[in-house]
Order: C-alpha cells, then sequence, then structure tokens
C-alpha cells in the first residue's frame, strides 16, 4: 500500500527530532492521529484543552528546541491561539497543525469551518494550507524551517481529505538547517562603542533572555568595566549564577537595586533585552542596545546607539578594545544598595504568617531551598510570578518557564506537563496561582493519565491578587477579585493521584519536603495571605494616594476589617518600596 501524505508528515518531524504531538484528537486529526500510531516513533499526548497543548509544546520546545501541538478543525483551532500566541511572542519554535475540514466544503458555511489563514496570521511566522499532495512535503519542510530559523509558530493547515491522499515525493530538500552564525556589530561601530565605554564613569549592564549563552562574557565585561549587572525576568536563571556584580532585576517584579544603579549611571548597557517596561528605564543618561534582531532597537528607550548583534560575538570581540577600569566605587555602591535589598526580603521569609494566612514569600524560599539544582520551574502570571522572580534563585542549572511576554493566566500546569515529558530526569515545580489553576484545571486528569510527576504548589490566596492590587494603586476598591475555591487537594485526589491541604506555616516546610521525595504527582494547596502584596522597586506617590483611597472606600463600604488586614500585611513593603 502506498503512503499517504498523514504518513509522509509523521516521517517529516521525526526526521525534525519530533518526540510528542499535544492534542485533543478527533475528525479532520484522524488519518494523522493513526498514521502517529502505526509509526510508533511519536506518542501522542491525549491533553483535555488545546490551550494546554499548546502551552505544553511551548514549554518542551524552549527546553529541547522544537516541538509540535495540533487541533481540529474549528473549536481546536480556536482553543490553541492563546497558547500559540505566547509561544511566538516568545520566540518559541513551535509547529501547529491545524486540521481542517474537506476541500470540497470550504466556502460554504461548513459545520466547524474556520479559515485558519485568517485566524492564525497574528501569531505566527509562516502559516500556509496543504491542498494538494504535491505541495505537502514542501510545505511542511518550509513551516519547520520557518519556526527554526525565526524562533516562532509556524501553523500547517491540513484538510482532512488531504492528509489522505496519496503522498508525492519532494523534488526539493526536506533536511533542516539548524543554523548558528557569527553576528556582531561592525569593526568601526565596535570601536565607537569600546570609546563610549572607556569615557564613562558609571556603567551598569542590564541582561535579558537574548545573553542567555552569553554569561561568561558579561561576567569578564563587568569585571574588566567595574559594572553591576542587572537583568530581566527572562535574563535571571542564567545571568545571575556565579556573578560576583549581579544587582537583581528591575521592572514591575524587580528590587530597588537594579532600578538605582541604572538610573545613577552614565552608561546603560542593554544586552539582549527587548524589556517592555519603559517607565523603569532612564532618561537622563546614556544607553546603548544590542540585539540581534535590528527592529528591537529604540523601541523601548532613547538610545545613544543601536547595534545588531549576538550578546557572545559582541563582547568577545569588544573586550580587546575596552580599557580596565580601576575605579569600583560605583560599583561597590550598587553592591551595598543590592545587600540592603535582599535583607529587607529576608524579613518576609522570617514572618511566616499565621493559619491561612501563610506568608507567600517564605513559601517560595523553601521551594528555592529544598528544589534540585537542575529544577525546572514553571510560573503563573500574577502574584505567584512575583514570587518566583524574587526568591527561586539561579544555579547555573535550573530553568524557569512563564508566560513573560503575553501575560496569560492557567500557564504554568500546562508547560509542566511539556516540560516534565521533555524532561523526565528532572524535577519539574509548577508555582500556580488558585485563578490561573482553576481556569485550566481539567487537564489535571492529564497530569494523571500519563503519571507525569510534576509537583503543583497552588499559591491559593482566594483571589486574583495581582488584579486587586492594580485596582487599589489607581484608587478603586477591588471588586470581583475574591474567589471562592474548590479543595484543591481533593480535586487532586479525585483526579487520581496525591493531593495535600497545607494551613499553617508549620506544615510548610514538610510538605513541600515529601511532595518533592514523591515518586509520582502531588499537588499541594498551601493557603498563604490574601493581602500580601508586591511592590514595584519605584513607589509614586500617586500609587500610595491611591492606596489611601481604595482604602477609604472600602471603610466607608463597612470593610473596616479587610483595611486593618491589609495595612498590618503590608506595612513593611510599602516601607521598603517607598
Amino acid at each position: 500500500m502506498s503512503k499517504i501524505v498523514a504518513e509522509q508528515l509523521v516521517e517529516m518531524l521525526v526526521e525534525a527530532g519530533v518526540k510528542r504531538v499535544y492534542a485533543v484528537t478527533g475528525d479532520s486529526l484522524n488519518y494523522f492521529n493513526d498514521a502517529i500510531r502505526r509509526d510508533g516513533r511519536i506518542k501522542w499526548i491525549h491533553v483535555r484543552h488545546e490551550e494546554v497543548g499548546a502551552y505544553a509544546a511551548a514549554a518542551e520546545a524552549e527546553l529541547d528546541g522544537f516541538a509540535v501541538c495540533a487541533g481540529s478543525c474549528g473549536p481546536g483551532h480556536v482553543h490553541l491561539i492563546n497558547g500559540l500566541y505566547d509561544a511566538h511572542r516568545s520566540h518559541i519554535p513551535l509547529l501547529a497543525i491545524a486540521s481542517t475540514i474537506n476541500t470540497s466544503e470550504m466556502g460554504m458555511d461548513y459545520f466547524q469551518e474556520t479559515n485558519t489563514i485568517k485566524l492564525f496570521d497574528d501569531c505566527s511566522c509562516y502559516n500556509q494550507m496543504i491542498m494538494t499532495a504535491e505541495q505537502a512535503p514542501r510545505i511542511i519542510q518550509t513551516a519547520i524551517q520557518h519556526a527554526l530559523g525565526k524562533k516562532g509558530v509556524a501553523v500547517i493547515g491540513l484538510p482532512g481529505d488531504v492528509s489522505e491522499l496519496e503522498a508525492v515525493q519532494s523534488n526539493v530538500s526536506t533536511q533542516y538547517f539548524y543554523c548558528n552564525p557569527v553576528i556582531r556589530p561592525s569593526d568601526s561601530e565596535l570601536q565607537l562603542l569600546a570609546q563610549t565605554i572607556n569615557e564613562s564613569s558609571k556603567l551598569t549592564l542590564f541582561c535579558g533572555i537574548g545573553a542567555e549563552k552569553a554569561h561568561d562574557q558579561i561576567v569578564e565585561l563587568s569585571k574588566h568595566i567595574k559594572a553591576p549587572v542587572g537583568y530581566s525576568f527572562r535574563g535571571k536563571m542564567s545571568i545571575q549564577p556565579d556573578n560576583p556584580n549581579e544587582i537583581g532585576m528591575t521592572g514591575l517584579l524587580g528590587q530597588p537595586s537594579a532600578y538605582h544603579s541604572m538610573h545613577e549611571s552614565d552608561l546603560v548597557l542593554l544586552l539582549g533585552t527587548d524589556f517592555p517596561y519603559d517607565k523603569f528605564m532612564p532618561v537622563d543618561n546614556k544607553i546603548i542596545q544590542i540585539d540581534t534582531s535590528s527592529e528591537r532597537l529604540g523601541r523601548r528607550a532613547n538610545l545613544y546607539m543601536g547595534l545588531c548583534g549576538d550578546v557572545s560575538d559582541t563582547i568577545e570581540a569588544l573586550l580587546p578594545l575596552v580599557e580596565t577600569k580601576t575605579d569600583d566605587s560605583f560599583l561597590q555602591a550598587q553592591l551595598k544598595l543590592y545587600s540592603t535589598v535582599k535583607e529587607n526580603m529576608n524579613t518576609y521569609i522570617a514572618d511566616n504568617g499565621g493559619e491561612d494566612n501563610i506568608q507567600p514569600e517564605y513559601v517560595a524560599h523553601i521551594i528555592d531551598k529544598l528544589a534540585d539544582q537542575n529544577a525546572i520551574f514553571t510560573v503563573d502570571t500574577g502574584m505567584t510570578c512575583v514570587w518566583g522572580a524574587r526568591f527561586i534563585k539561579g544555579t547555573g542549572e535550573r530553568k524557569m518557564l512563564g508566560s513573560f511576554n503575553h501575560g496569560s493566566m492557567a500557564n504554568a500546569m500546562p508547560m509542566a506537563i511539556g516540560a516534565a515529558l521533555s524532561q523526565p530526569e528532572k524535577q519539574v515545580i509548577a508555582m500556580c496561582g488558585d485563578g490561573g489553576l482553576s481556569m485550566l484545571m481539567g487537564d489535571l486528569a492529564t497530569v494523571n493519565q500519563y503519571k507525569i510527576p510534576i509537583k503543583i504548589i497552588v499559591f491559593n490566596n482566594r483571589a486574583l491578587g495581582m488584579v486587586k492590587l492594580e485596582m487599589e494603586v489607581i484608587g478603586l476598591p477591588d471588586n470581583e477579585t475574591d474567589m471562592i475555591n474548590p479543595d484543591f487537594g481533593m480535586i487532586a485526589q479525585a483526579m487520581g493521584f496525591q493531593g495535600v491541604n497545607v494551613h499553617r506555616p508549620e506544615e510548610v516546610e514538610g510538605a513541600i519536603k515529601d511532595a518533592f521525595l514523591h515518586d509520582g504527582p502531588v499537588l499541594l494547596n498551601i493557603f498563604t495571605n490574601p493581602n500580601s502584596l508586591a511592590m514595584p522597586p519605584k513607589v509614586e506617590w500617586k500609587q500610595v494616594l491611591g492606596m489611601a483611597k481604595s482604602m477609604t472606600r472600602l471603610m466607608l463600604g463597612g470593610k473596616m476589617e479587610e483595611v486593618v488586614d491589609t495595612i498590618k500585611s503590608n506595612y513593611k513593603h510599602l516601607k521598603e518600596g517607598l
């Protein structure tokens, strides 16, 4: 029997190194599903929701370099969208297979018909429909090459009837090319960069995910020019470890030390970062940005220079041109401030809270202390992201995944699924908000079905905590941010694996230790303080005024007890932020 297009697709995915496809099967996907079953080299992971499949595949792709998810016609396409947006905005090489209705029914308002070209256009770097068997191998190869080369989402539309056509041998390349070019500024640009650095006395390096593979070069440059090193959230795990001059993060989740250093500098070097929070950027000093994508230059800050280059390649070429500085007074002042900031953060750990009011900082600290040196962490967007950013330390081997660019809820548990399946030898810890877990809770069944040994730690503050804070700082009393949650521990047990509720601070360390030692999935439902704030590194007067207005409105509304609890819980946070 001759090969069909669905079988050809499977063979080409195997050639690209694909180990899994995350999908909900059905109708137009059935030939593809059956081809995977008969081939045997790819595992079909039956998620309960296609959004979970997209997140899981994105996590696998971020760790392994490439991955695949799929959705069947109509609703299956729409469910993929959020996870694909997240992957595309994070520059993750991901392939989405969007199977469609048969070609004979297209354009007739048929059952479950969607226009995949229109639907996926804004969240992909390649988006084409296979309409003939002759097209199939070329489109498949081109889609995968786009995902790898442009580091984004590629979408293949595959009609059900096309998937069962007799395959046609390709007359062009069906192999894939993993390119790693040397990219750096021109010699004249490097000379001007070195001259600017040599003429500056107070410098700060600020690094993003684009500097992930340049740790050693950044440390060397920092020592050479006596510059403190700050980093974005995505840059933290790679830049923080074994870095004597690191001063933490800035931005909404960051610390005052990095913010202060950047604003006090004569020159700030932005290395491989497209840091989105322009309000945290200095405006009165020189800023030089280095990035492999020249279209990102200058869109977050007023630049003195914008240079196209890989951070590692650029610093390697730059170091011989830079003079070694002897005055380290600015560096020492920033390191001293950072030391004070870390001492202040420790006060939140020492005050571990009370019954059903456990301090989330303390929980994050215990997770960090007990987790493996090469653990993979996933964090939900919101307050959980803050605790992960501030209290989980980089070791040089750890990874932290999250919806850092798209900012979606509910990503942590699905990303943990993909991370654990792709890296089964490593400990995978999902730091979930109660709001996030609630949104895609059905895929706890997937965790049990495949016995995925992830450790799900729920920071259960019974509220959409970040939204509550956002409303309060602009002077609004929070409204409809509270959550009446189910018993997450019992839900995990009903799904078929271990679930534990943690109500008291003295139970936290033992519960986390037991969870990490357990050979299988565990969900810890930890009742945290709903009034814990995440103060940014710089608190503006209008935010303080907004909080005062919000508290006043709550008091006038008869919620005096809630006001008192909030003030008590957050006095130290407000004091540090001010």
